[in-house]
């Protein structure tokens, strides 16, 4: 993960993903070596994400709370922070405010 504000040299689906009733929106974006990442937001709301694949969700603006699978506690976490989820596993999040996020696909 890197500091960057922003993601050079990339393809951006056009069509977006619309989850949760319209809480959670991303695109999709492609890089030349064919690496795969989100970029989207939450709105206020609490979840419940399933995954596939191990992912790595990195927070670029706002404030959330995560429970991961395993774990019994919530984690804070706020811009320029990064949580780590298995594959075919799942996370709870709370968002206490709009959160921008990049989501990067092991």
């Amino acid at each position: 993960m890197s500091n960057s504000t922003q993601l050079d040299n990339v393809s951006v689906v056009k069509k977006s993903n619309i989850y949760f009733d319209g809480k959670c929106i991303s695109h999709n974006v492609i890089f030349a070596d064919g690496t795969k990442k989100s970029v989207g937001v939450i709105f206020a709301s609490s979840l419940r994400f399933n995954t596939g694949a191990p992912e790595t969700m990195e927070i670029v603006g706002g404030l959330c709370k995560v429970r991961l699978a395993d774990a019994s506690d919530w984690a804070s976490y706020g811009p320029g922070q990064q949580f780590s989820i298995s594959g075919n596993s799942h996370f709870d999040i709370e968002t206490l405010e709009t959160v921008d996020y990049v989501c990067h696909f092991a």
